[in-house]
């Protein structure tokens, strides 16, 4: 029998080890930027085309390499971070593993240009699908740069997997977002097709997360600062009222490194237990540091889960830490046993001897007086003024005249109506005609020929409104209802790229924007119908859904942008309709073209047969 197992083809396992370590464009720009950190570059710039399908590419201000280390970068497992396997152990940079740059190399044209501060000339070297196509002297400056042109050109089937520019610029920016707020000290530049989205100095922590998320951040964060023996923490969280229904502001970052971890991130709900809606996420930006000998990061190929030995009493400390950050800045109330039950006196008034307060009382005032001679009795001392009254005497003006009338004389009588009490099996006077009733404020119960129907106002109501912003969307021939005055919503850049992305659907639906800038959106009409405390709910649902859906290629901005508005305007469970609301709901309702089900797919109604109820009482 013939041996059947063989080794792979280096060009076959690097393309296989690239599966892992590159997934999307945003995986080769977390890889270069993280080198150029490594690197000591005090000044980063990352260039991208395309989003990331054309171009990527890194230039930083770092050390740069020799010759010999430029070619060998490429080699698989080939790294200066680590010697042996205790060094795992001790990490204190970003990659690795060495297996970045030969991944990438081995699914894309790479142009590496580097040169050591003390060279007057540095290297050059251009690599597709892992093979050398050129090595060679270059004049360029101290540093290094690395261009990835035409990601994955030799696995078809892996770029046709790829999404939309703007889902993949989205990912990219997240990445971005990730590293710069690590490196605070780190100055960073970004450009996508020519355009530059991002300018950021070498600054302070605050000031890093303001620039990016937009300068009403600022008004927004409450610092936290702790600590221990075990855990150092600092940063700072969102206050309350300005938590999101997206988690797009939440980020950890241990010993300079971004990492995920539902465990802690549930600390931070614990300590805002109380303090938040239903639905919506507090925003914290916090950055841990820890001995590194007690966490292990290499547990997933994209470095972004942790290990910890000692994972609950870090929970205990963090939540102990935002907890007392939130009640020091009086954004949550807090317990303080030690504190005595005295009032707190002003510092103003510390010194000061409290006086007693005179009190003039008036000996002859009498209420029963004329109102005449009350004025000239009262002391002129006192400061208050009497109000005039009538005298006692009008109290009774007319029982005189009313007293004539005959006791037998019935024809002001008056009789109290019954008390009223509720049926045991609730309205026992329900108008026959009626044919809709509204169950526990949440179905809609209807008589059938067959039988019972029973409607979920919420999801019908879905349906029916989806309906019509998909049919205004398309004819374009929405009305709209102009405000008073005009609406200024602030925004994350991020938040209001996505609704610049909408604004012409936003418009075919009824909403009139005067002004769309940077973080601020001004708005002057929205559609019938809607109130205007509901707009920020209204928007701050899409975005959400355009963030959480993260739409592909074939996404219809129309379908999202309907279901989105239908969802926040619908009526919600617990509402209560008259018959005239429910009958126009049901009437709706079977007036759409797909009645069965609610934009997202689910029942919108159910029947119940004669036969079904029958089987009830048997």
């Amino acid at each position: 029998m013939t041996d059947i197992i063989q080794l792979l083809p280096d060009h076959v396992a690097n393309q296989i080890a690239a599966g892992e370590v590159v997934q999307r464009p945003a995986s080769v720009v977390k890889e270069l930027l993280e080198n150029a950190i490594d690197a000591s570059a005090t000044e980063v710039k990352l260039i991208i085309k395309d989003a990331g399908k054309t171009l990527v590419q890194v230039i930083d201000n770092g050390k740069g390499m020799s010759v010999t280390d430029a070619r060998l970068s490429f080699e698989r497992h080939a790294t200066s971070k680590i010697k042996s396997a205790e060094d795992l152990f001790q990490l204190n940079t970003k990659g690795f593993r060495g297996e970045a740059l030969a991944s990438i190399a081995a699914i894309a044209h790479v142009e590496l240009k580097t040169k050591l501060a003390d060279d007057e000339l540095g290297t050059a070297i251009e690599i597709e699908g892992s093979k050398v196509k050129s090595q060679e002297v270059s004049v360029t400056p101290t540093g290094t740069s690395v261009a990835v042109k035409n990601l994955f050109f030799n696995i078809p089937a892996r770029r046709n997997f790829l999404k939309s520019d703007t889902v993949e610029l989205r990912h990219i920016t997240d990445e971005f977002h990730r590293v710069a707020l690590a490196h605070p000290n780190i100055a960073f530049a970004f450009y996508h097709n020519g355009s530059e989205l991002f300018h950021l100095p070498s600054e302070n922590y605050r000031q890093r997360v303001v620039h990016i998320f937009g300068n009403k951040t600022n008004e927004k964060l409450v610092p936290v600062e702790e600590q221990t023996e075990v855990l150092k923490i600092s940063g700072f969280v969102g206050k309350p009222e300005y938590s999101k229904k997206t988690r797009s502001e939440q980020f950890f970052f241990v010993n300079q490194r971004f990492i995920k971890s539902p465990y802690l991130n549930h600390a931070i709900s614990a300590a805002f237990e109380g303090l938040l809606k239903d639905g919506y996420h507090p925003s914290y930006f916090l950055n841990l540091t820890v001995d590194p000998k007690t966490i292990d990061i290499n547990i997933h190929p994209t470095k972004t889960e942790i290990k910890f030995d000692d994972e609950h009493t870090l929970y205990a400390i963090l939540r102990s830490a935002v907890k007392h950050s939130l009640g020091q800045f009086n954004i949550a109330p807090v317990l303080d046993f030690e504190h005595q039950g005295q009032l707190n006196t002003p510092y103003s008034y510390k010194d000061k001897v409290a006086s007693t307060p005179a009190i003039d009382v008036d000996k002859s005032f009498n209420p029963f007086a004329d109102d005449t001679n009350t004025t000239k009795q009262t002391s002129q001392r006192t400061s208050f003024k009497q109000a005039p009254t009538a005298s006692w005497e009008s109290l009774y003006v007319g029982l005189e005249s009313k007293g004539n009338k005959s006791e037998n004389d019935f024809s002001e009588v008056t009789f109290e109506s019954d008390s009223k009490t509720e049926s045991l099996f609730g309205d026992a006077s329900v108008d026959a005609s009626k044919t809709t009733f509204q169950l526990q404020q949440k179905y809609i119960v209807s008589t059938l020929k067959s039988g019972m129907l029973i409607i979920d106002q919420n999801r019908a109501h879905q349906r029916v409104l989806y309906e019509n912003f998909l049919k205004h969307i398309t004819i374009k021939e929405a009305t709209s209802q102009q405000l008073l005055f005009p609406l200024q919503l602030h925004f994350t850049p991020n938040e209001t790229q996505i609704i610049t992305n909408l604004k012409t659907d936003l418009e075919h639906t009824g909403f009139v924007f005067s002004k769309v800038s940077d973080e601020d959106i001004t708005i002057t009409g929205v559609p019938v119908g809607v109130p205007e405390s509901e707009v920020s709910i209204i928007l701050e649902q899409l975005i959400s859904d355009v963030e959480s859906d993260v739409p592909d290629a074939n996404f219809s901005a129309t379908d999202l942008l309907a279901k989105s508005m239908a969802k926040s305007l619908a009526i919600k469970n617990g509402q209560g309709l008259n018959h005239t609301e429910q009958e126009h709901l049901v009437n709706s309702l079977f007036a759409c073209k797909e009645p069965n089900v609610s934009p997202t797919n689910r029942p919108t109604f159910i029947t119940l047969g004669i036969d079904d109820i029958e089987k009830k009482f048997m």
